[in-house]
């Protein structure tokens, strides 16, 4: 059989010269980040694959389905798993290009070695980011928004900003955009990217540690010694991201709301050094003498400075190290400046994560908000249609029936208490077309809408169909609590029998 595959693939004679592989000074355990961060990968994709068979992307449906992961025992841990690894492969990477750095592994000839390894950081951090906002609670939807706010500050950047959330507003278009991005065309990145940098490293073969003399280092073999410490750094990996699982499970919070202004998000730990960085820069200005800063401190000009321009130089700085670093060889001595410039940078990129996390902290006890606790969350779909019902005067069953269904199918784009959200969908309270003919109401609730006029504005997002996926008792309670059960509205019932 393996005579077979060599004659027709050349697999075996692939793996051997890769098995059989010298390696400069030795196998070692500073060189299992490479393969611990595959290892992450793998399982970033292979639990995002079954995770998808559980997810819906919408408005309507992303919190729902994100909370039936949540009920699961089972998925709840593939979901752990996957958040886990994901933090897990962006420090891998991160620590994988540092120690590249330090042992100045990115000189000739291994330039675009180093150029794939940013790029792999970049693309990595970008599925963080898409990642982030798929579970639609308040705290992605936040998080999110400032994400998509920041990328709307240089010129031009409106108009990616809009295509990023497909529209004015955040809504539906929004997570199949990050959803798209986050399960194919970022993976799809990735997995040409690793190839290119495995490609290349087979190409230019390792660097070896730093020395003076290459030629006294001792010889070694990739397998078995080195195959061993891939594989128990990456077992050990592993038994991190199983023990965060079941220790620190990730959390869910309330469905998002967009009309809850006083929120406060608290973005991923790997994003915090940019939100401190963009909170301490007007900061700095403040306590400035120079009048002029003084007066511009909150101007859109240092938001563009501290969330676009300086991450910007930072990572072309570190894209063009290899051409930018001058000395001769890799010695420790000859790259001085380098290696202690590179420690003053990772210094202040985790002095500014505790600022971002002390300033997060002051403001949600600034807000004088108690945070609910998963528990209370997770009920709360079952919980809060009787109050909701309840608190608006419409106690009976078909009402609290429909407060249910609101919360569940349309509370995401019309807002928790129907407020609506401009330009996206339209407010419920007050809205003489909500409280005029129920027969109207329905057929909007039964068939949809898009693009109409309501109360002198024009709507964009559209109102999906729901005749496909609720009864005609559940119509008929939602549209009761819409026209009776909000604050502000008082119209009649509407019964089973008006559902057509």
């Amino acid at each position: 059989m393996l005579n077979w595959l060599e004659s027709r693939t050349g697999f075996v004679s692939m793996a051997k010269d890769f098995l059989t592989e010298d390696i400069p000074g030795g196998a070692s355990y500073w060189y299992v980040f490479g393969s611990a961060t595959m290892f992450a990968m793998i399982l970033q994709i292979t639990t995002g694959i079954f995770l998808t068979f559980f997810y819906a992307p919408s408005a309507a449906t992303a919190w729902e389905s994100t909370r039936a992961i949540y009920l699961n025992p089972y998925t709840h841990f593939l979901l752990s798993l996957h958040y886990w690894g994901a933090s897990a492969m962006i420090a891998l990477v991160f620590l994988h290009l540092l120690q590249v750095l330090i042992w100045g592994a990115y000189k000739s000839p291994r330039e675009l070695q180093w150029i794939v390894g940013v790029l792999l950081l970049v693309v990595t951090l970008v599925l963080g980011l898409t990642g982030y906002l798929l579970p639609w609670d308040m705290d992605a939807y936040f998080a999110s928004q400032v994400s998509l706010n920041i990328a709307g500050l240089p010129p031009g950047g409106g108009i990616l900003q809009s295509i990023a959330q497909g529209g004015g507003t955040m809504g539906t278009d929004t997570i199949n955009r990050f959803f798209g991005l986050h399960v194919w065309l970022m993976p799809a990145a990735l997995v040409l990217l690793v190839g290119a940098h495995l490609a290349i490293f087979r190409w230019n073969g390792p660097a070896g540690p730093v020395v003076d003399d290459p030629r006294k280092m001792r010889p070694g073999r990739f397998w078995p010694d080195q195959m061993f410490m891939d594989a128990v750094a990456s077992f050990v990996v592993f038994l991190i991201i199983i023990a965060l699982s079941f220790i620190a499970p990730p959390f869910l919070d309330a469905k998002a709301d967009p009309t809850n202004a006083s929120f406060v998000p608290y973005p991923a730990w790997y994003f915090l050094f940019l939100f401190g960085l963009l909170n301490f820069v007007p900061v700095l200005l403040q306590g400035s003498h120079i009048q002029f800063l003084v007066e511009q401190a909150n101007a859109p000009w240092v938001e563009l400075f501290a969330a676009i321009v300086v991450p910007t130089i930072g990572g072309l700085i570190v894209l063009l190290l290899p051409w930018l670093d001058r000395s001769t060889t890799r010695s420790f001595a000859s790259r001085a400046g380098i290696l202690w410039t590179t420690f003053v940078v990772i210094a202040c990129i985790v002095g500014l994560s505790f600022y971002a996390q002390g300033t997060i902290q002051a403001k949600i006890a600034a807000s004088g908000v108690t945070p609910q606790t998963e528990a209370q969350i997770l009920a709360a779909p079952e919980a809060e249609a009787p109050a909701a019902a309840a608190a608006s005067g419409a106690s009976s069953p078909l009402a609290a029936q429909g407060a249910k269904v609101f919360a569940q199918n349309c509370s995401g784009c019309h807002g928790a208490q129907g407020m609506g959200q401009p330009g996206v969908a339209p407010p419920l309270v007050k809205n003489p077309f909500v409280t005029g003919d129920a027969k109207k109401v329905v057929d909007v609730i039964a068939n949809g809408l898009h693009g109409q006029t309501v109360l002198g504005q024009t709507y964009g997002a559209p109102m999906p169909a729901w005749k496909s996926s609720l009864s005609k008792n559940d119509i008929a309670a939602v549209a009761t609590f819409i026209r009776g059960g909000l604050p502000g509205n008082s119209a009649g019932p509407v019964k089973e029998s008006d559902v057509p």
